[in-house]
């Protein structure tokens, strides 16, 4: 037991050492939320003091104007207009000694012919076309709604004759959860935020990297033994089986933590990072995923980094882990690509359904569909009790090929030979 410990602190310790692995493992993520929560909150008080320089805008910087209404068409004045800030005058004497007065900023003269003309004229003592000064859309808002009989409503229409909305008629699927737009949990369902829909997807590809990741730092760490001669050292001093679960457990530590980390980031950067990311108010990530998260990695991790272990006991030399490795992963490639298909579309079909439950499979497509919601909670409690007893077979199976004889051969590894080894049949 002694040197299994000995062999695990080993692994961790090398692992959790190198800057590289800190850096990605744990200085993105971090750096991600700090960035997040920055920009959070120079928006929040961004907004607030825009919200303050409007209202103050509105109160202020909007000048006292008169108007002259020789066609006698004004009635009314419109409601964006506060109250006192549009003052009649009954001639053009009275307008122009208010505005050498200072009680209006400026005038408008409505003249008689105005219905066949169309022209009214603005006095402003600084206005030029091409200055900011003047207000004069007070005036041809006023005009516009007396003209339509005081009908604000299509006074807007007329002053804004175009709303542009895009209808998409291309098919797509109905699902009978989703009859209705659906923004409290990620997934298909929430058809106004794109962001929202891939964020499925993004946890598929998060543990698919997770899993592979955390799995081939055991090939790695096998071969790269096996090829420095560093193996037969270590078979003089310690059984082969404790040397498997040394790496096992030492190694899946160094692999949960980033993997905690990267998980954790995400949950804070969807919590803080909200408002920048426009997403719905209604959003809610619930913090179970984080402990399903944590369930299939470990249980993903046993399965494969197994597998990789059991692959890398059989190389020769570092020159073929691509190969091994292709041939380990291929069902977890399978599972990712499914999952990124259905993560749009179908995430609770039949075939989803049935790679969620299935071990080799589960770890992502049980997670994307567990990010959308709607999982009877029956499906992930079975998925990781066969994952487990996977796991133990897959264990057991990789320790009888942790033998001196194979860990010391010297034979090149293909895919026949690895699946005969792994059922005991070399």
């Amino acid at each position: 037991m002694s040197k299994t410990v000995h062999v695990l602190r080993h692994e961790l310790v090398t692992t959790l050492s190198r800057r590289s692995f800190l850096l990605v493992s744990f200085g993105i993520p971090l750096a991600a939320v700090l960035i997040f929560a920055v920009i959070s909150i120079l928006r929040s008080d961004t907004s607030s003091s825009v919200d303050v320089s409007m209202s103050m805008e509105e109160s202020t910087e909007l000048e006292v104007e008169g108007y002259v209404d020789q066609a006698g068409l004004i009635d009314i004045i419109p409601e964006q207009i506060p109250s006192d800030y549009l003052l009649p005058y009954s001639n053009e004497e009275q307008a122009q000694k208010a505005l050498e007065a200072g009680e209006i900023g400026a005038y408008y003269i409505i003249p008689e012919d105005y219905i066949e003309e169309g022209e009214f004229i603005y006095i402003h003592p600084t206005y030029s076309p091409t200055s900011s000064d003047g207000q004069e859309w007070m005036m041809r808002r006023t005009l516009l709604v007396n003209l339509l009989d005081g009908d604000a409503k299509l006074a807007d229409k007329v002053w804004n004759p175009m709303d542009l909305k895009v209808t998409n008629l291309a098919p797509k699927p109905q699902y009978d959860r989703y009859a209705e737009e659906d923004c409290s949990t990620p997934g298909p369902a929430c058809e106004s935020s794109t962001l929202v829909q891939y964020i499925p997807f993004i946890m598929a590809i998060l543990f698919y990297i997770f899993i592979t990741m955390g799995s081939s730092l055991l090939i790695r760490n096998v071969s790269g033994e096996k090829e420095n001669m560093v193996m037969e050292i270590l078979m003089q001093s310690i059984h082969p089986r404790q040397l498997l679960t040394g790496k096992l457990i030492g190694l899946g530590i160094a692999s949960l933590l980033p993997t905690i980390a990267w998980l954790g980031a995400s949950y804070a950067i969807l919590r803080l990072g909200g408002g920048v990311l426009n997403l719905p108010a209604e959003l809610t990530i619930p913090p179970s995923l984080l402990v399903w998260g944590i369930v299939f990695f470990i249980l993903g991790y046993a399965v494969y980094a197994s597998l990789m272990a059991g692959a890398g006991a059989l190389l020769p030399n570092m020159k073929e882990i691509s190969q091994a490795t292709w041939v380990v992963m291929m069902p977890l490639m399978a599972g990712y690509i499914v999952a990124l298909m259905a993560s749009g579309e179908a995430p609770h079909a039949a075939l989803p359904i049935a790679l969620s439950l299935f071990p080799l499979t589960a770890p992502i497509v049980m997670i994307m569909r567990l990010t959308i919601g709607g999982v009877p909670l029956w499906q992930p409690f079975l998925a990781a009790g066969l994952m487990a007893l996977t796991a133990v077979l897959i264990v057991r199976s990789v320790a009888n090929m942790f033998r001196a004889q194979t860990l010391l051969s010297g034979q090149p590894f293909s895919a026949r030979r690895f699946y005969r080894a792994l059922l005991g049949r070399v």
